[in-house]
């Protein structure tokens, strides 16, 4: 019996819930699904140039993990790509260091809802439609 995944820490989530290919046939919705910490292992070593052992410490995992997990980031990435299909990011054992939101209407993300009256983007009022995301 294997040990339970250890959850990953993550500062904030993509700003997107995804990618499509552009130019290929309506109604191709062949997914590929990238978990969030490998969302997250891709922006701290690509994006933020981070060193294998400074983003395993961020996510709270070992040097070893954070290779495994970007491995197969990189192998989902290149096979959403050479066969166009969909990039969805979602699922994973992660949780976040800060309480984060999306605008029902826009789905800008929001950092917690204390003094959040007006999204920027859509210039919705108002807090019953905000998105909790866990």
């Amino acid at each position: 019996m294997s040990r339970p995944k250890k959850n990953r820490l993550l500062c904030q989530p993509p700003i997107m819930q995804g990618f499509k290919p552009f130019g290929m046939a309506i109604g191709t919705d062949e997914r590929i699904v990238l978990q969030y910490d490998e969302y997250e292992a891709v922006k701290l070593l690509n994006y933020d140039n981070l060193s294998q052992h400074e983003a395993a410490e961020k996510i709270n995992v070992s040097q070893s993990t954070i290779a495994r997990i970007y491995t197969s980031a990189l192998s989902k990435i290149a096979q959403a790509l050479v066969e166009g299909k969909t990039i969805e990011i979602a699922g994973g054992s992660v949780e976040y260091t800060k309480t984060w939101y999306r605008c029902g209407r826009c789905f800008k993300l929001i950092q917690g809802v204390e003094n959040h009256f007006k999204c920027e983007s859509c210039e919705y009022y108002g807090n019953e439609e905000l998105l909790k995301i866990e």
